[in-house]
This record gives C-alpha cells, sequence and structure tokens, in this order.
C-alpha cells in the first residue's frame, strides 16, 4: 500500500512544536539553576576580591576528629542479649543526639533464621568524666535468639550521628560461627567462683609490689579464680617475669591494651576497661572483683570465710568494700606454712 506523504509530513509538523518547548524548558532551568554561581562564573572581578580580600577568613581542615564510635569488644550477654563496648566523641553525646540500631544477618536465611532486627540503648558508665571520649556501652536485645538454630551469623551495629537517620556508620561488631552458640554457658555452673578484673596498669609499678599482690590474692580467693590484668603501659619486663608463671599455669590473663593511648578517655581509659571486662567474662565465674593492685582484701574476722561472708550478699547484684589504711599488722604471719615456696 502506498504511503500519503501529506500525512507524514503532518506528523512533522505537529511534533517540531513540542521538541522547541522542550528545549526553550531545558535552557530556562539551566540558566535558573546557574543563577547562584553567577557571582563567581561570570562576574571575575567579584572572584577576584574574593580571593586578595585581607579581611575574607578561610577554615582549613587537617587530620580526623573524634570517632563517632571506637569499639573495644562485643559479647553475648544471653540467649537474645548483646552488649558492644566501646567509646564515642564526648562533644557529640553532649551536644549532639546520637543513637544506635542493632540487627542480626544469618548466614543462610531462611523461614526459621532471617534478618532481625532491634532497638539498641545506651549506657554511659563515665558521665562527667569522660574528655575527648566518653565510655558508651550499647545493649541489644532482640525478641527471640537471634541464632537458635545455631547456624551463624553477624551483629551489625548501626551508629547514627544526629537523631536524622540519613547520615550512619555500618559496624560489624560480632561474628558467631556456625556451631558456636552454647546456651549452656549462661547458666551454672561457671569455670570460677571468682574473678578479678584489674583496671589499667599503668606507670612504674614496682615488681617485688606485684608478686606479693599476686601471691596474697591467689592464695585468698583459693584454686578457683582466674585475675585479669590490663597492660596499658606499666606492665615492664620486670613485671611480665613476676607474672609469666601466673599465665602459664592459667591463673592469670594479660591483656595488652596500650593502643589505647590514641583515645584520649578518662585515667587510661580505666571505665572502658573494667566494662570490657564486665560483659567479657559476664559468665566466668559467681562473683568478679574490681579492685586496683596498691588494694588489699582482707577478711578482719579470722574466724570469717569469704564464702560465708558473700552468702549473705547472695541475693544482691553488687556491693562495695570499705577501705582502710594498710597496717602491718594486717600481715600473714603463720610459721606453719611456708608462703614463699607455695605462692613465690
Amino acid at each position: 500500500m502506498a504511503k500519503n506523504p501529506s500525512n507524514t509530513a503532518g506528523k512533522m509538523l505537529d511534533t517540531r512544536p513540542l521538541v522547541a518547548t522542550l528545549l526553550a524548558f531545558t535552557l530556562v532551568m539551566l540558566i535558573w539553576n546557574l543563577q547562584p554561581y553567577y557571582d563567581t562564573i561570570l562576574n571575575p572581578s567579584k572572584l577576584s576580591i574574593n580571593i586578595t580580600d585581607p579581611n575574607k577568613r578561610t577554615f582549613l581542615t587537617y587530620g580526623n576528629a573524634a570517632s563517632l564510635f571506637v569499639q573495644m569488644g562485643a559479647y553475648r550477654g544471653g540467649p537474645t542479649t548483646f552488649a558492644v563496648v566501646g567509646l564515642a566523641s564526648k562533644p557529640l553525646h553532649v551536644f549532639g543526639r546520637p543513637w544506635y540500631k542493632c540487627e542480626w544477618i544469618p548466614n543462610t536465611n531462611t523461614n526459621s533464621s532471617k534478618n532481625l532486627k532491634a532497638k539498641a540503648y545506651k549506657i554511659l558508665p563515665d558521665w562527667g568524666y569522660g574528655r575527648v571520649y566518653t565510655v558508651v556501652v550499647v545493649n541489644c536485645t532482640f525478641a527471640v535468639n537471634p541464632n537458635l538454630d545455631n547456624k551463624g551469623g553477624k551483629l551489625i551495629l548501626y551508629a547514627y550521628y544526629s537523631e536524622s537517620p540519613k547520615r550512619y556508620e555500618k559496624i560489624t561488631a560480632l561474628e558467631e560461627a556456625p556451631g558456636s552458640y552454647n546456651q549452656s554457658k549462661f547458666s551454672p555452673p561457671y569455670p570460677y567462683e571468682y574473678l578479678y578484673c584489674g583496671s589499667s596498669l599503668y606507670g612504674n609499678l614496682s615488681a617485688s609490689r606485684m608478686r606479693e599482690w599476686m601471691a596474697y590474692h591467689a592464695w585468698f580467693f583459693g584454686p578457683s579464680s582466674h585475675f585479669v590484668f590490663h597492660d596499658a603501659g606499666g606492665v615492664s619486663s620486670e613485671v611480665r617475669a613476676v607474672l609469666e608463671p601466673w599465665v602459664q599455669t592459667g591463673k592469670v590473663t594479660l591483656q595488652d591494651i596500650r593502643d589505647q593511648s590514641e583515645f584520649d578517655g578518662y585515667y587510661y581509659n580505666q571505665f572502658l576497661v573494667v566494662n570490657d571486662c564486665l560483659h567479657r567474662y559476664r559468665h566466668a565465674a559467681n562473683w568478679t572483683f574490681y579492685f586496683d593492685v596498691d588494694e588489699y582484701i582482707y577478711l578482719p574476722d579470722a574466724n570469717t570465710t569469704l564464702e560465708s561472708v558473700l552468702r549473705d550478699f547472695s541475693n544482691n547484684t553488687q556491693f562495695t568494700i570499705e577501705q582502710n589504711a594498710m597496717s602491718s599488722i594486717l600481715c600473714l604471719n603463720d610459721s606453719s606454712q611456708n608462703y614463699s615456696r607455695i605462692y613465690h
């Protein structure tokens, strides 16, 4: 069938006004968007004034500011709860409103194992003591056990800079390998009766005093005890030599935390260290003790045992210990025992 030339020409004429309109509209929008930059793009004289004006101040940035979050550790607190321990910019928490959100991503996504989200809440254990950095413990509690099938997965922490959900950091806080979840570890019996969590060790520590302190408290807490020390620069080669035999026997864990000096927190970040130790060893012992290596625990009544004292506090989650100045009359002196041979 032959085409009608007049119909073809008519269709072409019908589209030309539309194309012209679109081109005109595009040109108008281009000019409109360039308008805010007219002074600097189309007016070179004003541009030169901005560069040479002695009263025009500029602000040049170098380096990095305090981090949004610095993770030290992340731990399971039970079948449905996790704790992420770290540091965060204190000015951001004082003047801003950072917040957190948790998500569990399973290794295999099935009907019985799928992504779960939970609203997190933060704990600020050193509030009022922080410096550039403050300690933040983020608790993630899910409605159900996210790794119930024990096929493994990842705990993702979303850290937001402000109330707006648009700007955030996605952090892989913890990973569980397939078959690694063991629910029995969250209930007694625990590996130890007593656990010692030491704060940051710094300065010029005396090796002989550390030997004395360790020997005494190993005797005081007995065989079902464990000690965790944190070296923030105070464990010299001499102090390490004192602790090494205890490390070899499994009585002591010595952790190197010297990198904490990169983050300006309160008192060698001791609040960070003890909170990390609390959650890391939460289910390692029936009782966890916190005190320094220049302090000694003793029972004023010779007929009282540590077990009987703690039995009286069995309904309490925590208690404090009264401090007294050291006295020579507290020294152990039993000629029937060779303590130097046992605890040296």
